[in-house]
């Protein structure tokens, strides 16, 4: 369910959508602002390296490499927060779902007896924070529900009960 969901219609089946309660763990503001400040600093340092070696063209590679810099920083400053701040996720004894966005908000929900694989991912940033990912797998044309940013012990533990919750439900996960 995302952005375009019916609340009427969850309200006529006996579930009320409400925000999920859980925000992620603090440590993915670190996450988060460690992998903009990369994903900047490529293009910053190759912009550089070339105004260094390439004289003639010093002021068209390193004004970019400036503006790359300064919009990175600020980025990486501003963004991570803001995302701590709109990034929820609950799970309940019928369903996995997760908000995300201030105005363009998206809902996911992924119903228990849909589910259809449990797994963890932990790039190596993520590690390093102490943090994981659990990805929800459904039928879902949409994809998977992801739960980024979470402990790595409730990761885990999550990823357990979930399994073992849909083993439980009834349903053909389709």
């Amino acid at each position: 369910m995302s952005g375009g969901a019916d609340p009427a219609g969850a309200a006529a089946s006996g579930t009320r959508l409400r925000p999920p309660r859980h925000p992620v763990d603090r440590r993915a503001v670190g996450w988060w602002t460690t992998d903009l400040l990369l994903l900047f600093a490529a293009p910053v340092v190759v912009l550089l390296v070339l105004g260094l070696l390439i004289r003639p063209a010093r002021f068209w590679l390193l004004t970019p490499a400036l503006v790359v810099a300064v919009i990175g920083l600020v980025a990486a400053v501003a963004l991570p927060r803001w995302w701590f701040r709109v990034h929820r996720w609950e799970v309940t004894g019928t369903a996995v779902y997760t908000r995300t966005g201030r105005f363009w908000q998206e809902w996911r929900v992924a119903p228990l007896s849909r589910i259809q694989t449990v797994d963890t991912r932990r790039g190596p940033i993520e590690q390093r924070f102490g943090l994981a990912t659990v990805v929800v797998t459904t039928a879902s044309a949409k994809g998977a529900v992801t739960l980024p940013g979470l402990a790595h012990a409730l990761a885990e533990d999550l990823a357990e009960q979930l399994t073992a919750a849909t083993q439980a439900v009834p349903g053909d996960a389709t």
